[in-house]
């Protein structure tokens, strides 16, 4: 009897309407000291390069590392739909930040490839399981709960570079370690306030196996994984080249480096209005709207010069960057019984398209110059408009 109550309050608190503000602020805020750390690897390279002797190449290669065990997330996600991985999400962040802050101090590439496996393995388990818990705090809200782990994401991204940085001109190496108190902290906050918390630690009786759930999301795969690809080859072209196409175009190194910035920010700062709309006026009708709006800013982008087309990146960073919450929303409201698997479905396609769109947008941009591949990744966003009207319907709030 006891255990059937206990069931029962369980599935009552998946189900509630409830928007838990602090432990979804506590997840996002998580999420980018999580990421803050990943962010480390990129200023780091010149460092392994004069150290270890490595070639840009090898160097170049150790992104690999920490990127390929994203193909992992739907197995990951399967794993916790039916078991408890909650506690290797609350490790994440202490594992994660004592392995990066400890790179200083490895003696050569074999161990650097081991080290950063590993954390591209404690990455995978915090993105794919982090956004599902997210999820269930966030009740009938959850393109705002989405919206509030994205953007922990980005400015954990954000903040990196300028952490690992500022260490390097004041901390030996050796001091280095004691960056990671941020992450053990981080850990245990998230422990703290949210292991307790009834309906995101169970194990979910009917969850079903990878195979049948990856079935069920076959008549929402098509239009998923056509929405994901037409925003990668927008997004790369953008988020990769656009200080390149910039300086190509005469803008000063300056303003090309800015132009990121303020592109990331727009999209930061619009995914927290984007999700939260979305939980209003429905997944596809907000999709509808931004992907319809980003290939006429880009037209105009391309088309203005100087302080203008710094402002056309707001509009731009707030429609294709901003997608992001609003998709991650309706896949989790498409498998309800399977959300970690569905997110980490997501989240693998995601990796391996974008990875696939950038080499694309980068071989056409070396035969026919960046502007055309710009251009050409806006008209492919506008055609693949029409995967929206594949999407599922959207659900009644009480229903997310």
């Amino acid at each position: 009897m006891i255990g059937k109550d206990t069931e029962t309050t369980t599935e009552q608190n998946f189900k509630s309407n409830h928007f838990q503000t602090g432990s979804v602020i506590t997840m996002g805020g998580v999420h980018a000291v999580h990421d803050t750390y990943t962010a480390f690897l990129a200023p780091m390279l010149p460092v392994f390069i004069t150290n270890l002797g490595l070639s840009r190449a090898e160097a170049g290669m150790l992104s690999v590392f920490t990127q390929a065990p994203s193909v992992t997330q739907p197995f990951i996600g399967h794993a916790s739909d039916r078991t408890n991985l909650n506690y290797w999400v609350f490790l994440a962040p202490a594992l994660t930040a004592v392995m990066m802050s400890f790179l200083g101090l490895v003696p050569g590439y074999l161990w650097l490839a081991v080290i950063l496996t590993l954390v591209g393995l404690s990455s995978a388990v915090f993105h794919a399981v982090g956004p599902v818990i997210t999820g269930r705090l966030s009740g009938s809200n959850l393109g705002r709960g989405m919206s509030v782990w994205m953007v922990g994401g980005e400015f954990g991204r954000t903040l990196g570079p300028l952490v690992i940085v500022t260490a390097l001109a004041h901390l030996t190496d050796r001091k280095l370690p004691w960056l990671s108190v941020a992450g053990i902290l981080g850990s245990l906050l998230l422990y703290w306030k949210i292991h307790n918390i009834s309906g995101i630690s169970h194990q979910n009786r009917k969850a079903i196996h990878w195979r049948d759930a990856l079935r069920h999301m076959g008549t929402f795969l098509i239009p998923l994984t056509g929405i994901i690809t037409v925003r990668a080859f927008l997004i790369s072209g953008l988020t990769t080249y656009l200080p390149t196409f910039l300086t190509d175009e005469g803008e000063s190194l300056w303003l090309a480096g800015a132009s990121l910035t303020i592109l990331q920010a727009a999209g930061t700062a619009g995914a927290l209005v984007t999700g939260s709309l979305s939980d209003h006026i429905g997944r596809r009708r907000m999709l509808l709207i931004l992907m319809f709006s980003a290939p006429i800013l880009t037209f105009f982008f391309l088309n203005f010069n100087g302080w203008l087309r710094l402002l056309l990146l707001v509009g731009l960073g707030a429609t294709v960057v901003s997608t992001t919450p609003v998709v991650m929303a309706a896949v989790q409201e498409f498998s309800p019984d399977n959300r970690a698997f569905a997110n980490g479905v997501y989240m693998c396609l995601s990796f391996l398209i974008r990875s696939a769109a950038t080499l694309v947008v980068g071989l056409i941009g070396d035969r026919f110059g960046l502007r055309q591949a710009i251009g050409v990744s806006a008209v492919v966003m506008a055609f693949g408009t029409v995967f929206i009207f594949f999407f599922p319907k959207d659900k009644k709030r009480g229903n997310q």
